[in-house]
C-alpha cells in the first residue's frame, strides 16, 4: 500500500483569481485519497485558513498552512510554512508585511527587523523564484547567493520541486525539477516535490484560464496564461511517488524515496491543531485590566454595581424587585460563562458615544437582556415586552452572544476612531504589537453581472452585447444565469444566438461564488485580548483601518469579540430632527420619554402614510399596515416579524390576521399556552415563543428550550427534538392531541419565526420616526430629505412634505445650507392638505397632520456637479448683496453659478417674481457677461469682481415658462420643487378620468381603475410561488399607487415599465383590510406617448366621449 502523501502547496479560490476550489472542496478530495494532512499556502493571504481548517477538522485532515508571497521584489515567489506551534509567527511576520509595504514584498530589511518571526518558518523556494531563475540560467553562484541570505533568516530554507510535466524548457518541466534537486543535493540543501495545486481535477483547466486572464486584463487567447496543460491538479499518492521517481532519476538519483520522505519531514514538522493552534472554538476577550479590575471577580461586581445602579431610573417601585431579581440570574449567568468584560466593553463604547452626542440603539437578540438596557445599550425594555435573556444568551448555548448597534451612519466612522484609541495600538513597526481591535474583512465573490463581464472581455466577446446582458441580468447567483434567460422576459428578448456569447454564459456560471477580493465589512469590528495578532493576520484597509483577514463566520469562530456597528440613516435623520425642532420650534425634546401610547401617532401609522419612517414604508408593509391597523406598539412589534421572507412564504400572515380581526377564533391549545399565545392569536410568530411553549411543556430551562428550538432547524436535529418533545410532554401530563398539535405548530413555524427581541429594537425606532413625523412633521421629512434613510426618492418625499401643507421653499443664495432646513412661513389659504379619506370599510376616522405654517428649504448640496469646498465657501461668505457680488467673493465656480441662476437661487436677491422687471434671462445673460469682462479667472473655473457691468438692465426677454422651470428644477436638482411634474399633463389626465392615488381607498374590491405617476420604485422581492411579480409604486402628487404585474403581464409591459418614469397603468383594485389597497396590473403605457397621440389627433379634442377608449388601444 502507497504511503500516504502530503501536499505542500495548494492554492484554494481564496488566492484570488487564481485557484479555482474552495477550501472545503480540496479537503474533502484529500479525504477522499486518503492523504491524512494537506497545506493551504495562498497566494499574498490567508483569508481561507479558517475555513480551511474547519474542513480539515470535519474530515479528519491535519491542517498545515503557509503562504505563497513575494520576496524582495513582486515577481519572485516564496512560500512561507508555519512550523508546528509557531502558527503567531507566520501570522505576525504577514502582518509586518502588510502594515510596513505598500506591494505586500518582503524584504530584506523587514526579515531583519522581524526576525523573531521569520526565523520560526520553513521558505519554499520554488519554480517562480529567484533563485530557481538563476540556477536556470546557469548562474549558480548567483542562486547560492541568494540561498545563503535567505538561510540566515528563516528556520530552513528548502528547494521546491515541481513538475508539471511541461516540454522541455519550460519552467515546470520535469527537467527544470531535476535541476533544481540537483542543486539542492550538491549543496547538502533539503528538497521537497509540490504539484503546486490551483485546482482539483484537469477540468477545471479553463476556469483557471479564465481568471488568469481576469487578472491579467488579458485574452484567454493570448499567451500571458499560465498554463500549458491541466496537470496542476490535486493528485493522489502514487501519481506523486511517480513524479518523485522521474525527478529525482533525471537529477542522478536511484529513485525518489530521498524526496518524499523530505516532504514528508517537513509536512510533520508544520502540522498544527486546529483548536490550539489555529484557535477554533476559543474566547478571546479584553482582559480586567483594563478596565481597573485585577481578576474576573473584581470585573463581575463592577458589571453588577454598573447595571444596578440603573435600576431606579428605568422602573417603578412595582417593578424594582421583578427588575433586581433577573438581573441577579443574568449577572450569574454572565460570570459562569466568562462573558463580563463583552458587557462592560460595548457598554463603554456607547456611552463614549453618547458623550459624543452620537445616537446608539441596540439591535438583534441583545434586546433582550436586561442587563444590556440597565447599561444604555438597548434603548426596549426587556420586562415590558415579555423578552428572554437565553434567546440572546445562555449556559446551554456557551458561545459567544452577538451584540448589533446601531448609529449615526454619517458618525459611523467616530464610533471607529473611539474604539481603535482605546483598544488599538498604531505603531506597525513595532515587534510584538499589541493591539486589541480590528476591523473585519469580507469577501466579494462573483455573481452573475461580474461573471458575464470576466468571461466576455477573457473570451473577446463583443463588449456591447456583453455590457447589456449584464445590465439586463437581476442580482442574482452567477450558477442561475441559465435559468434568468430562459424565463425573465426582458432576456429572452436578447440575442445570445452567437457561440462566443453561448460559452460566456457557460463559463460565468462556472464563476459563482469564487471569491473575487477582500474588503472592509460594513461594519463589524472585532474587540479582543492582546493577542489578537497570534491568532489572524491584519492588513490596512483602504478607509485606513486595521482589517483581519478573516471574514465575520471566520472570527466568531475564533471567539473574538465581534461588535457590529451598523451605520443606520434612521438614527441620523432622527438625530437631525431633534436638532431641527430644536432650532426652529424652540422646544427641546427627549426622544427616549416620548410615550408609547400616542393615538395621533398610531392615527398616522393606521392610514398608511409612513413614507420616511422606519422599517413601514415599502408598499408591502404599507399594506400590511393597512391591514393590521396597529394601535400598540406590540402591534408594530407583530406587524414587523410578519413582513420577512419566512412568515410571508409559510402564510403565517393570513390565520393571525383572520384571528385578530374576530373572522376565526384564535386557537391557544391549551390554558398552559393561552399567556404565550394570546399576543399572537395563537399563532407563533416569535422565536420567545417557541422557548417558553417548549420549556412549558417539556419542563426545560429556557436555555435548554432555545437549544432545542436552534436544533430544530436541520431535518436530523428537528426528528431528535421531536422525540424528545412527545418524551418529555407526556411524562407533564399532556395529552396525545395537545401534543400533537403543538408539534405541528412548532414543527411548521418555528424556522421562519422571528427574534421578538429584535422585532421590538426596530418597532422602537419605527415608532419614534411615527411620533417625529406626527407631531413635527416639517423637521423630520427635512430629516429624510438630508440624510434619505428609506427607499424612497427625494422627489417623492418633497411630494409627501406639500400634502401635509409643508411649502418647498426653492435654493436661495443667502439662505439654502449644505442641508434642508425649516423655515417658519406664513400658511397658503387653499392649499391642498391630505386628510385620511373615511368610508364604511376603512375603519375608524383617523386625526393627521396638519403643518402649515412650515417651509423645507431646499439644500444646495442637491445641486448638480456642485462640491463640498463650494457649499462651504458660499456658506462661509455670506450674505451676498447681488450676482455680482457672489462671483467675486463665493468661491463657486462658473457652472455653479449658471445652475443658481437657472434655478431661482437669485430670485429673492434681485426681485424677480410673476410680472416683475427683471427675469432669470437678463440674470443669465448678466452672468455671462460677467464672465466675459472677467475671462483671465473665468478660465479657471471662477469669477471675481475685477470688471463689473454695473445695473442689470431688462432686455425685453420672454420669461422662463412653467414648464422650462419645472424642467430646469429636474435637470439640475433631481426634484420638481415647483409644482408636481404630473400637473401639465391635468387636462389630459381629467379626460383619461384617472383615479387619484387618495381616493383608491373609497374604490370597491375588483374594480378596474386607471392610475398614473412617476415611477419611484419597482422591485421583484422574492415571493411565496417562487415566480417572478414586479412591484411598481407611482407618485401622483396625492400620494401612491402601489401595483404587482404577475408573469402574465411581464411579458407584454414589463419592458414598458422598466423603460419609463412616467406612466398610466390599468388593473383591478384589491382592498385588504381596514385600509390596505393595492392594484393588480393588466396593462401599462407610455405617459409621454399617449400625451403626444392625444394632443396630435386633434378631432378627438372636440369628441372626448371618444378619446379614452382610442388613446388606450
Amino acid at each position: 500500500m502507497v504511503k500516504p502523501f502530503t501536499h505542500l502547496s495548494v492554492c484554494s479560490n481564496y488566492s484570488f483569481k487564481y485557484g479555482v476550489n474552495h477550501p472545503d472542496q480540496l479537503v474533502a478530495k484529500a479525504a477522499q485519497l486518503n492523504m491524512k494532512s494537506l497545506a493551504l499556502t495562498d497566494i499574498d493571504n490567508l483569508a481561507g485558513a479558517v475555513r480551511f481548517a474547519q474542513s480539515c477538522e470535519s474530515y479528519g485532515i491535519t491542517p498545515i498552512l503557509g503562504i505563497n508571497i513575494g520576496f524582495i521584489q513582486k515577481q519572485s515567489r516564496l512560500t512561507l510554512l508555519a512550523k508546528s506551534g509557531k502558527l503567531s509567527s507566520l501570522y505576525r511576520l504577514v502582518t509586518a508585511i502588510n502594515t510596513n509595504t505598500s506591494d505586500g514584498v518582503l524584504t530584506v530589511e523587514l526579515l531583519e527587523r522581524f526576525n523573531q518571526y521569520s526565523s520560526d518558518l520553513i521558505a519554499l523556494v520554488g519554480a517562480q523564484s529567484q533563485l530557481i531563475n538563476n540556477l536556470l540560467a546557469r548562474k549558480e553562484g548567483s542562486a547560492l547567493s541568494i540561498y545563503q541570505l535567505s538561510r540566515s533568516h528563516f528556520d530552513q530554507v528548502v528547494i521546491e520541486c515541481v513538475s508539471h510535466q511541461e516540454r522541455s524548457g519550460n519552467l515546470r518541466s520535469t527537467t527544470n525539477a531535476a535541476k533544481s534537486l540537483a542543486f539542492a543535493n550538491k549543496h547538502q540543501i533539503p528538497a521537497v516535490i509540490t504539484n503546486s495545486v490551483r485546482f482539483l481535477d484537469r477540468s477545471d483547466g479553463p476556469v483557471a484560464d479564465l481568471l488568469d486572464a481576469s487578472r491579467k486584463l488579458s485574452l484567454i487567447s493570448d499567451a500571458s496564461i499560465e498554463r500549458s496543460n491541466g496537470e496542476a491538479y490535486l493528485k493522489d499518492s502514487a501519481q506523486m511517488f511517480e513524479l518523485a521517481d522521474q525527478i529525482s532519476t533525471q537529477a542522478g538519483l536511484f529513485d525518489g524515496h530521498q524526496l518524499i520522505k523530505t516532504t514528508l519531514d517537513i509536512a510533520q514538522s508544520c502540522e498544527l491543531k486546529p483548536r490550539g493552534e489555529i484557535g477554533l472554538g476559543g474566547v478571546h476577550l479584553p482582559e480586567p485590566t483594563l478596565f481597573n479590575a485585577s481578576n474576573q471577580t473584581q470585573l463581575l461586581t463592577q458589571l453588577e454595581h454598573k447595571a444596578a445602579a440603573k435600576i431606579d431610573y428605568y422602573y417603578p417601585n412595582d417593578l424594582k424587585k421583578v427588575a433586581a431579581s433577573r438581573l441577579e440570574q443574568e449577572i450569574n449567568t454572565i460570570g459562569q460563562l466568562g462573558f463580563t468584560s463583552y458587557f462592560l466593553t460595548v457598554a463603554g463604547i456607547v456611552d463614549s458615544a453618547r458623550s459624543l452626542g452620537i445616537r446608539v440603539a441596540a439591535r438583534g437578540s441583545a434586546a433582550g437582556s436586561l442587563t444590556c438596557h440597565l447599561l444604555g445599550i438597548s434603548e426596549v425594555d426587556p420586562i415590558s415586552n415579555g423578552l428572554l435573556m437565553e434567546r440572546f444568551c445562555s449556559l446551554e448555548r456557551n458561545e459567544l452572544p452577538d451584540i448589533d448597534i446601531d448609529v449615526e451612519s454619517d458618525r459611523r466612522y467616530e464610533i471607529y476612531d473611539l474604539i481603535f484609541k482605546r483598544y488599538g495600538e498604531s505603531d506597525w513597526a513595532k515587534v510584538n504589537n499589541q493591539s486589541r481591535c480590528a476591523t473585519v474583512s469580507m469577501v466579494e465573490r462573483y455573481r452573475a453581472r461580474h461573471a458575464i463581464r470576466d468571461a466576455g472581455n477573457a473570451l473577446g466577446a463583443d463588449r456591447t452585447q456583453i455590457d447589456l446582458l449584464a445590465k439586463s441580468m437581476p442580482h442574482i447567483s452567477a450558477r442561475n444565469i441559465g435559468n434568468a434567460i430562459n424565463q425573465l422576459p426582458e432576456l429572452k428578448r436578447l440575442d445570445l444566438s452567437s457561440p462566443l456569447i453561448k460559452a460566456t454564459i457557460n463559463l460565468a456560471m462556472r464563476l459563482d461564488k469564487l471569491p473575487r477580493h477582500l474588503s472592509m465589512h460594513p461594519c463589524a469590528v472585532v474587540i479582543s485580548d492582546n493577542r489578537l495578532l497570534d491568532f489572524s493576520p491584519l492588513s490596512i484597509n483602504q478607509s485606513n483601518y486595521p482589517m483581519l483577514s478573516f471574514d465575520k463566520d471566520d472570527v466568531e469562530s475564533l471567539g473574538f469579540l465581534k461588535l457590529d456597528v451598523l451605520g443606520v440613516r434612521m438614527q441620523s435623520a432622527i438625530a437631525y430632527t431633534i436638532n431641527e425642532i430644536n432650532q426652529s420650534e424652540d422646544e427641546s425634546l427627549d426622544i427616549n420619554k416620548i410615550p408609547l401610547d400616542d393615538k395621533l401617532t398610531f392615527d398616522l401609522i393606521k392610514s398608511t402614510r409612513t413614507l420616511g419612517l422606519f422599517q413601514v414604508e415599502s408598499p408591502g408593509q404599507r399594506e400590511l399596515v393597512g391591514k393590521l391597523v396597529p394601535d400598540q406598539f406590540n402591534d408594530l412589534v407583530i406587524g414587523i416579524s410578519l413582513f420577512r421572507p419566512g412568515p410571508i412564504k409559510s402564510e403565517m400572515i393570513t390565520p393571525f390576521l383572520n384571528a385578530r380581526t374576530g373572522a376565526v377564533n384564535a386557537n391557544l391549545i391549551h390554558d398552559d399556552l393561552a399567556p404565550i399565545l394570546e399576543q399572537t392569536k395563537g399563532v407563533v410568530v416569535f422565536h420567545e415563543q417557541v422557548i417558553e411553549i417548549i420549556a412549558k411543556m417539556t419542563g426545560a430551562t429556557f436555555g435548554a428550550a432555545d437549544q432545542m428550538r436552534r436544533n430544530m432547524g436541520s431535518k436530523e436535529g428537528a426528528q431528535e427534538v421531536c422525540d424528545w418533545f412527545y418524551q418529555r410532554a407526556a411524562k407533564r401530563g399532556y395529552s396525545k392531541s395537545v401534543v400533537d398539535y403543538t408539534w405541528q405548530i412548532l414543527r411548521d413555524f418555528a424556522s421562519f419565526g422571528f427574534c421578538k427581541a429584535h422585532a421590538c429594537a426596530f418597532a422602537m425606532t419605527t415608532y419614534q420616526s411615527a411620533y417625529l413625523k406626527t407631531h413635527h412633521t416639517a423637521a423630520f421629512l427635512a430629516a429624510v430629505l438630508t440624510h434619505e434613510p428609506g427607499m424612497y426618492p427625494k422627489r417623492l418625499i418633497i411630494d409627501e412634505a406639500r400634502q401635509w401643507g409643508i411649502k418647498i421653499l426653492p435654493v436661495d443664495i443667502n439662505k439654502s445650507d449644505a442641508t434642508y432646513r425649516v423655515e417658519r412661513v406664513v400658511s397658503e389659504k387653499d392649499k391642498y392638505l391630505y386628510t385620511a379619506p373615511n368610508t364604511k370599510s376603512s375603519g375608524e376616522k383617523l386625526t393627521l397632520p396638519n403643518a402649515s405654517g412650515y417651509g423645507i428649504r431646499v439644500s444646495l448640496a442637491d445641486i448638480a456637479g456642485i462640491s463640498a469646498l463650494e457649499i462651504k465657501s458660499i456658506i462661509e461668505n455670506r450674505p451676498y448683496t447681488d450676482l455680482a457680488d457672489f462671483t467675486y467673493r463665493s468661491g463657486a465656480h462658473w457652472p455653479t453659478t449658471q445652475i443658481l441662476v437657472e434655478i431661482g437661487a437669485f430670485d429673492l436677491l434681485h426681485g424677480i417674481k410673476k410680472g416683475s422687471k427683471l427675469n432669470r434671462r437678463d440674470l443669465y445673460v448678466h452672468l455671462s457677461e460677467l464672465k466675459q469682462l472677467n475671462a483671465g479667472k473665468a478660465a479657471s473655473g471662477q469669477l471675481s469682481l475685477a470688471l463689473s457691468p454695473g445695473e442689470i438692465d431688462s432686455l425685453g426677454l420672454p420669461d422662463i415658462t412653467k414648464s422650462e422651470q419645472i424642467g430646469s428644477e429636474l435637470q439640475n436638482l433631481g426634484i420638481d420643487i415647483t409644482e408636481h411634474l404630473l400637473k401639465q399633463y391635468a387636462p389630459f389626465l381629467d379626460a383619461l378620468n384617472v383615479c387619484k392615488s387618495s381616493e383608491l381607498i373609497r374604490v370597491r374590491s375588483n374594480q378596474e381603475v386607471l392610475v398614473v405617476g412617476v415611477k419611484v420604485a419597482l422591485q421583484s422581492p422574492p415571493i411565496r410561488s417562487g415566480k417572478r411579480v414586479l412591484f411598481l409604486t407611482l407618485d401622483d402628487g396625492f400620494g401612491c399607487s402601489d401595483l404587482s404585474f404577475f408573469e402574465d403581464t411581464q411579458q407584454s409591459y414589463a419592458h414598458i415599465i422598466k423603460g419609463n418614469n412616467l406612466i398610466v397603468a390599468k388593473g383591478v383594485v384589491r382592498r385588504t383590510g381596514a385600509r390596505g389597497v393595492s392594484i393588480r396590473a393588466s396593462a401599462a403605457w407610455s405617459l409621454d406617448e399617449l400625451y403626444e397621440k392625444w394632443v396630435s389627433e386633434q378631432n378627438l379634442i372636440a369628441q372626448p366621449e371618444l378619446m379614452n377608449q382610442t388613446v388606450l388601444q
